[in-house]
């Protein structure tokens, strides 16, 4: 424990990735002794503080009848299975029908929470404040105290002309298609970002990068990849920019593997199934997947996601709704996943390989950087047939070479401590600027 307990405030998407992502480093600041304040939008009511956090809830619309009685994360839930049709298009079609969108609902929240954030942050005083989403929310970068950036997506977020541009899935040695991508994204978004841009800079922000919706300059920068993954040698960041190896979270319950899949042949492997809080509301391709992998000799623990109830287990399989993930991955052979940056960074701590079915935002990204590194493969998540699916699944889990790869390189990603370099960064901005 420091001598010196700081306030930190953290204000994270209202998403369970980067939700997750600050639980995890600010579980670790409070056994510190530091007092943690979160602030989450409001269907996080009740989930922040059992973990010894100071919970503040925030709005970001207007309040909808019966909207107390949400589950966490649902307003991006709602969001995902409204425009889950966008996702069977090409990347660059997304920018416009999906892409644009998100951006836009984020800043009409960014700009409805305002009020909120800064009653918050005059009644706590915090001595640093850290945001871990997309798009500035301007009253935690002027209040005073160190603004701490977390990037919990691909860091290809953190654009640069030598990588592909992000949200694209666009192969890093390849850079035809590039400039057509880049160029879609400034038609689509040029408007949407000035607008912002100004309206940043009248609630006394600094002015953004161009066609970026978070600023640079911050007190310090963390984002979550493993060095083996990650682009600095073509792209090389400044020392503001800290990268975690990985940020896995200490706060997941124990999760005992069930009897009807831990009991299983010696020839078949425990797999892990999960399309995200938000991929696991497109009931019909959970369902395929599902369908598929049940005509496998292998055992399945599925993370169901929030329209479990509407999914169809098999014999070979066992799942939840929601599963203590971090505890599950070390005990799993092989994972398939939409490539969110959390489960990606996770599979790649514990040293297991990847099948990828990317559905938005980053996932493309990731799905494309496991596939060119050879670390598993990237599959069409709407296009595959179901020998394609099932002959990666024997593929991968037959190449003893990779898994040994793999699993040593997990132990060096482990052995880094991603999660205590982010909490050591937080808690040194804070002393700096108390001192």
């Amino acid at each position: 424990m420091t001598n010196e307990p700081l306030t930190i405030m953290f204000w994270p998407e209202s998403a369970y990735g980067p939700t997750n992502q600050c639980i995890g480093l600010a579980a670790v600041l409070r056994e510190r002794g530091h007092t943690i304040v979160f602030a989450a939008e409001s269907s996080w009511a009740g989930k922040l503080a059992p973990f010894g956090f100071i919970e503040e809830l925030v709005d970001l619309a207007a309040p909808a009848e019966g909207a107390a009685d949400e589950d966490a994360g649902k307003f991006w839930a709602d969001f995902i299975a409204e425009t889950a049709p966008e996702f069977r298009k090409p990347t660059i079609e997304q920018l416009q029908t999906f892409i644009q969108p998100t951006y836009q609902a984020l800043i009409d929240g960014a700009k409805y929470s305002e009020p909120r954030l800064r009653e918050i942050i005059a009644t706590h005083q915090p001595d640093v404040i850290v945001e871990d989403n997309v798009v500035l929310f301007p009253a935690l970068a002027t209040a005073g105290a160190p603004f701490v950036r977390i990037v919990s997506c691909s860091p290809l977020e953190i654009t640069a002309p030598q990588v592909p541009p992000p949200f694209s899935g666009l192969p890093s040695a390849d850079s035809t298609e590039w400039d057509t991508y880049r160029a879609e994204f400034d038609r689509t978004h040029r408007a949407m970002w000035s607008d912002f841009n100004a309206w940043v800079q009248a609630q006394g922000g600094a002015a953004l990068p161009d066609l970026e919706f978070m600023p640079r300059a911050n007190a310090a920068n963390l984002y979550v990849y493993p060095a083996e993954a990650d682009y600095r040698q073509v792209r090389p960041l400044d020392e503001s920019w800290i990268r975690m190896d990985s940020s896995v979270r200490e706060t997941d319950d124990e999760y005992l593997v069930p009897a009807e899949v831990a009991d299983r042949p010696d020839d078949s492997a425990l797999i892990y199934l999960s399309l995200g809080s938000l991929g696991g509301a497109d009931v019909e391709l959970m369902q395929r997947l599902v369908d598929v992998l049940a005509k496998t000799r292998h055992r399945y623990i599925v993370s169901m996601g929030p329209q479990a109830d509407r999914i169809t287990l098999a014999d070979n399989m066992v799942g939840a709704q929601m599963l203590p993930q971090t505890k599950v991955i070390p005990q799993v052979d092989l994972v398939i996943s939409h490539g969110g940056n959390n489960t990606v960074t996770e599979t790649l701590h514990f040293g297991k390989p990847l099948i990828v079915l990317p559905l938005f935002w980053d996932q493309y990204e990731n799905a494309q950087r496991i596939d060119e590194l050879g670390f598993g493969v990237r599959l069409n998540t709407y296009g595959f047939t179901d020998t394609e699916l099932t002959d990666a699944v024997d593929r991968l889990l037959a190449d003893t070479a990779l898994r040994s790869r793999l699993a040593d390189m997990g132990a060096a990603i482990r052995a880094r401590d991603g999660l205590r370099t982010g909490a050591d960064a937080i808690e040194r901005v804070g002393l700096e600027h108390r001192a």
